[in-house]
């Protein structure tokens, strides 16, 4: 067993080298790694059952009855980095309406369910994490065709019903079966269960990061300096929006835990519901800066959680939450 939490150990703390190994892999061999897609939902389940097994329903409950947090969160995800994706964007990429559409959708889809691992392995508020991702996806039938019509004068029709099948699947009932376990056993799935499979969660992460980069491959392979400009756009604005959501959190004297819980889920978004929409409703052009998320998210995540590590820990950021 210690052997087992060892390997877990390694690929937690080394994830910011695997992650662009994994991508370039999953670009030179697409084919390998294309059927792992269909094991994506499955996967996700799994990760959000083993972030909710540090909660119980009390911290849950307290998430919602002291909610500035989630709101920073969702003020960050909602309005900040979708207002500054379309202004910036217009700005490098005002000619090319199509990719100003990508960078738009990219920043407006909701929270990425891999978020809660992220914020499990890098002590942060599981619970928080949890409501915040259940909020944001519960929103976003909403909230992401109001966003497209404002700054772009697009209408969608988002489907509402399958969001919400996929929610319940892959968010809702994990995080329910992981929170009733850990509440009914007494804290037994928050200190034996959960670093157990801890280490398998972190394995169906790099699978995750396999299977969603073979999408950019048709992309990649048809580079033009503008693509290579908008690529490297989302690259920069990854990295700003896990930097703005740290500083909203220190604008308002957040604790050490809710902060790296706001970074997280402000730099990290649910990519393949962004791809879902592009293919639906707009030119393949669009296509391309939202599928450009999943070549960064991960590892700018790795690098973010190293530099909490080793420049925050103790830096003015209370270990434990208000």
């Amino acid at each position: 067993m210690q052997t087992w939490k060892r390997l877990g150990d390694v690929i937690g703390r080394n994830i910011a080298i695997v992650s662009p190994v994994l991508v370039l892999q999953a670009v030179l061999f697409p084919d390998l790694f294309s059927g792992l897609v269909r094991l994506v939902p499955f996967m996700f389940a799994i990760i959000t059952f083993q972030g909710s097994l540090g909660n119980d329903f009390h911290n849950l409950a307290e998430a919602f009855r002291h909610p500035l947090s989630l709101l920073i969160t969702l003020a960050m995800a909602v309005l900040v980095l979708p207002l500054l994706a379309f202004l910036l964007g217009s700005l490098m990429f005002g000619d090319s309406p199509n990719l100003v559409a990508g960078i738009v959708l990219e920043y407006s889809v909701p929270v990425a369910v891999v978020s809660v691992m992220w914020i499990d392995m890098y002590a942060g508020n599981s619970s928080l994490g949890l409501a915040t991702l259940l909020v944001s996806t519960v929103l976003s039938p909403v909230t992401i065709p109001l966003t497209l019509h404002v700054l772009l004068g697009t209408r969608v029709e988002v489907d509402a019903l399958g969001m919400v099948q996929s929610m319940i699947v892959q968010i809702a009932l994990p995080a329910l079966a992981g929170t009733a376990l850990n509440h009914l056993s007494d804290g037994w799935g928050k200190k034996t269960l959960s670093p157990a499979i801890s280490p398998a969660t972190r394995m169906m992460l790099c699978l995750v990061i396999l299977a969603n980069s073979t999408a950019a491959v048709p992309y990649l392979r048809s580079l033009t300096p503008r693509y290579v400009a908008a690529i490297a756009f989302i690259g920069v604005f990854t990295a700003f929006g896990f930097a703005l959501g740290l500083a909203a959190s220190r604008l308002f004297r957040q604790p050490r835990d809710r902060a790296v819980t706001i970074g997280f889920q402000s730099g990290l978004r649910n990519i393949s519901a962004g791809a879902v929409i592009a293919a639906q409703y707009f030119p393949g052009e669009v296509m391309l800066p939202v599928i450009a998320g999943v070549l960064f998210q991960q590892v700018i995540a790795a690098l973010f959680g190293s530099f909490i590590e080793r420049r925050w820990k103790g830096a003015g950021l209370e270990a434990d939450a208000a």
